[in-house]
């Protein structure tokens, strides 16, 4: 059976990719829940057709990703909190303080599209920023205590 994806799903693929699937796991499951729908001739049109349309915002987001991916690549953003006697912090630098902290610089960017290791300690740590499907910016983080 011949399903257009409506979403993106682990090990089948993803939004508006055309797959073959078993019959029960498309007539079941699939469909039902809304995931994907009948790929009839018509609606292959259809895909095609928003594909079109989609793909000129498309260019105009990776652009944007673009430009906003070479003014972060190796910027450095510095976070003050507090922290104990040895350099351990308490808690640790989440991604919404690392968002915000590019806010004040300038650059604003969705959290969750911050990748960064688990920070619980003072020093510089590097993060990625996922700008777009295949752009990503490399950051440096500077945990200092107050």
């Amino acid at each position: 059976m011949k399903v257009i994806l409506k979403e993106d799903i682990k090990n089948v693929g993803y939004k508006d990719d055309v797959v073959e699937v078993k019959d029960g796991y498309g007539r079941n499951f699939l469909i039902p829940q809304g995931k994907a729908k009948l790929a009839s001739e018509s609606a292959l049109k259809m895909l095609a057709e928003d594909i079109r349309q989609r793909g000129f915002k498309m260019d105009k987001l990776k652009k944007d990703a673009e430009a906003l991916s070479e003014k972060l690549e190796g910027s450095t953003i510095t976070i003050a909190t507090k922290a104990g006697s040895t350099g351990r912090i308490f808690g640790s630098i989440t991604t919404l303080q690392i968002a915000n902290a590019l806010k004040e610089k300038g650059f604003e960017v969705d959290r969750r599209k911050i990748v960064s290791d688990d920070i619980k300690e003072l020093g510089t740590y590097a993060a990625n920023v996922n700008l777009f499907k295949d752009i990503t910016a490399n950051i440096s983080i500077e945990v200092v205590g107050e």
